[in-house]
C-alpha cells in the first residue's frame, strides 16, 4: 500500500503561494482547506483562490471542504480541477448523491469525520467514497495537538477496508508530525496531512521525505 504525504497549504505563505507550492513538488497532493466561517470558525480560500492554486500547483489538489451547504458547493471544486474533494458528513444532506456527482465530474471524493462523529455513523455509506478522513483535531485552525483517541476510529476504518475489500484511502489531518505520523500509520492510516511539520521547517521537501519514510516504516503493508 502506498503512503501519501499531503502538505497543508494552510501553513504556507499566502502571499507567496506559487513559491511555497513549488517547495513541495515531491508531495503526493497539496491539501487545501476551504473554510467559510460558518461550519468552522475560520475563513480561508474560496473557488477563485483554489482555481489559482490549481494553476500553479506542481501536485494534485486534495480539497477539504469545511463549509456549510456542501451538497450545493462541493461539485464546483471538482469542476475547477481539484483531483480530490472531501465532504464533511456533518455538513451534507445527501453525501452519497453529492459524491456521485463529484465522481461523475472526474474527481476522487472523500468523507471527513469530526472527532465526535463515529465511523459507525457512516459505515453503510463508506463504500461510495475513495477516502475517509479521520480528523485528529477539531477542524478550524492549524497548530492544534494530535488527538491520539482518534486512532481507534482509524483502526475501525482499516478493519472495514480489509473486511469489505473497498479500495479506500485512510487519511488523518491535524497535529501530524514525525512522532504522531508513526502512531497513525500503525493504526492503519496511509494518507497524511501535515502543515507546520512541512512548512515550519527550512526544507519542506526534505520534511515530506522524512514523514513518508517514517510512515512507511510503521505501516502494516
Amino acid at each position: 500500500m502506498s503512503i501519501r504525504i499531503n502538505p497543508s497549504i494552510l501553513s504556507a505563505d499566502f502571499a507567496n503561494m506559487a513559491h511555497d507550492l513549488g517547495l513541495i513538488e515531491n508531495a503526493d497532493f497539496a491539501h487545501v482547506d476551504v473554510m467559510d466561517n460558518h461550519f468552522v470558525p475560520n475563513l480561508t480560500f474560496g473557488p477563485q483562490m483554489v482555481s489559482r492554486i490549481k494553476a500553479t500547483s506542481p501536485v494534485p489538489l486534495d480539497v477539504h471542504l469545511m463549509i456549510a451547504d456542501q451538497d450545493r458547493w462541493a461539485p464546483g471544486y471538482a469542476e475547477l480541477g481539484a483531483e480530490s474533494v472531501t465532504l464533511h458528513v456533518e455538513a451534507t444532506v445527501d453525501p452519497v448523491a453529492t459524491a456521485k456527482r463529484i465522481r461523475e465530474i472526474g474527481a476522487r471524493v472523500g468523507l471527513a469525520l469530526k472527532p465526535a462523529t463515529p465511523f459507525a455513523a457512516v459505515e453503510e455509506i463508506a463504500a461510495h467514497f475513495d477516502q475517509i478522513l479521520v480528523m485528529t483535531v477539531e477542524p478550524g485552525f492549524g497548530g492544534q495537538s494530535f488527538m491520539v483517541d482518534q486512532m481507534a476510529k482509524v483502526s475501525q476504518v482499516a478493519a472495514f477496508r480489509s473486511t469489505t475489500g473497498v479500495n479506500l484511502w485512510i487519511q488523518v489531518d491535524g497535529g501530524v508530525d514525525a512522532n504522531t505520523i508513526a502512531i497513525a500509520a500503525e493504526a492503519g492510516a496511509d494518507t497524511f496531512v501535515a502543515g507546520s511539520a512541512v512548512y515550519g521547517t527550512d526544507n519542506p521537501a526534505l520534511a515530506v521525505e522524512n514523514l513518508r519514510k517514517i510512515a512507511r516504516e510503521h505501516s502494516h503493508h
